[in-house]
């Protein structure tokens, strides 16, 4: 660079240099932007921002137009760099540049950081520091578009469209000589939110553009939507009327001449419709509009529709149909020819062939280390079955003789112990004096058994 070359004669530190040629720096960043070259920007942007080396106003218009690339992409990072510019003043004015940017920045940049500002804090859904910070726009950018835009967008965003499309009329009655931004924002507002009227009554008191194309197919949809179809086919005869009278070179009146003729026939106005297709056909003789006017004509005056129809280029293969012959049948049917029969039947051979040939049999699959020779024992069918519903389930059986246990636990255990203890020693004791009984009872068996039958011979003897 020239200048480079030329500070470098002058022994400045590189430092030096660069703070010195940091807002040719900042415009060549910004030439890269409107070429298109984002990436070169934002690089060139971020190179800036990162040395610091840029003297306040350079710095500021550098971070924004980086803000101004970024988008809605890393928000939180874009407000952390507007928020080194933006701080909250002490009086009258709630906020204010730092760093003394107030007075370097012209009043339009200084809109423009701040709206910056308030639109990421949307796209973040801080409500509350937008609302702030909007309020605080109208005191200081009084007689700019720009905070009534802002104001729209906030109300748009909790759901008050009906309340942001008052604020914009009252702005453009107020401003007329700015009210084109207002009236198209308002149009679009109150299109999104399904007020098609009051877009289409927005976008009519726009007079530089509502003759356009493009407009007068906006305007005349809305009111189709609206169910205006008068009002819509007034729109059109403006137009009209409008490019008639214009002396300009690129004329439109065709076009819209065009789009009218088919919507008046849309919405069953064949007259008008035949007019504007036969002044088309007199002034551009448009094949298009030939075939327009033969169809409406068609359904106002037979004759005239003929006599349309013979302008028409004969299409080939018609010459021997018979129409009256064909109005008279029930409906056509297509009768195949022998050849074409031939030629349909070898067509679907064929495509059965290629059908068998592309299907195959696929090798089944089975698990690694299975053999299908010797697959072994088959599987239980029942292995899918729970347990209970499974043939082979047996239930547990439950220990009858178990001693119900009441009582709390210490005083179970305590007490098992206990009659462990008392057990072993009854069972020791007690051994000996089981074998006396049983010796005993075993003795006192034996002794009425033998004294039974000498009873009963007694009782014989004496009998007798």
């Amino acid at each position: 660079m020239v200048g480079q070359e030329t500070l470098m004669e002058d022994n400045l530190a590189d430092d030096d240099i660069e703070i010195e040629l940091a807002p040719i720096a900042v415009q060549l960043a910004y030439v890269q932007q409107l070429l298109g070259n984002t990436p070169e920007a934002m690089e060139a942007y971020t190179g800036i921002i990162n040395r610091n080396l840029a003297d306040e106003s350079s710095l500021a218009v550098a971070i924004n137009n980086l803000v101004v690339l970024k988008g809605p992409k890393d928000i939180s990072d874009s407000l952390r760099k507007l928020d080194r510019l933006i701080e909250k003043g002490n009086g009258a004015q709630r906020f204010q540049l730092s760093n003394g940017l107030e007075s370097k920045l012209s009043p339009k940049q200084r809109e423009t950081i701040y709206a910056n500002c308030v639109l990421l804090l949307l796209h973040s859904n801080k409500m509350d520091q937008a609302r702030e910070l909007v309020a605080a726009l109208q005191d200081m950018f009084a007689d700019s578009v720009m905070p009534v835009l802002l104001q729209a967008a906030v109300l748009v965003r909790e759901n008050k469209s009906g309340k942001a499309e008052e604020i914009l009329g009252q702005f453009a009655e107020k401003f007329p000589d700015k009210a084109k931004v207002v009236l198209l924002a308002r149009a679009q507002v109150a299109a999104a939110a399904g007020h098609p009227q009051i877009a289409a009554e927005s976008l009519s008191k726009i007079a530089d553009i509502q003759h356009l194309p493009a407009t007068v197919a906006t305007i005349v949809s809305l009111k189709e939507r609206a169910g205006d179809i008068d009002g819509a086919e007034a729109v059109f005869d403006s137009a009209i009327q409008w490019w008639s009278n214009s002396m300009t070179e690129d004329n439109k009146r065709t076009v819209i001449m065009q789009e009218a003729a088919s919507f008046k026939l849309k919405h069953g106005r064949e007259k008008e419709a035949a007019c504007l297709y036969e002044e088309l056909v007199k002034s551009h003789k448009s094949l298009q509009a030939l075939i327009g006017l033969a169809t409406t004509a068609a359904c106002v005056d037979v004759d005239k529709a003929e006599s349309y129809e013979k302008q028409l280029k004969p299409l080939l293969g018609l010459k021997g149909v018979d129409v009256e012959s064909l109005e008279r049948t029930s409906g056509a049917k297509h009768v195949q020819s022998d050849s074409h029969v031939e030629v349909t039947e070898a067509y679907e051979e064929s495509k059965n062939k290629d059908k068998a040939k592309k299907k195959r049999k696929r090798k089944p699959r089975y698990p690694k280390g299975f053999d299908p020779a010797n697959p072994g024992p088959p599987p239980d069918p029942e292995r899918w079955l729970p347990k209970r519903e499974r043939s082979s389930y047996r239930p547990k059986r439950k220990d009858k003789r178990a001693a119900q246990v009441r009582g709390s636990q210490g005083a179970v255990v305590r007490e098992k112990h206990e009659a462990t203890g008392t057990d072993t020693s009854a069972n020791i004791s007690n051994s000996k004096s089981d074998l006396a009984t049983t010796s005993k009872g075993s003795s006192q068996s034996v002794a009425p058994s033998q004294s039974k039958p000498s009873s009963k011979s007694s009782k014989k003897k004496s009998r007798k």
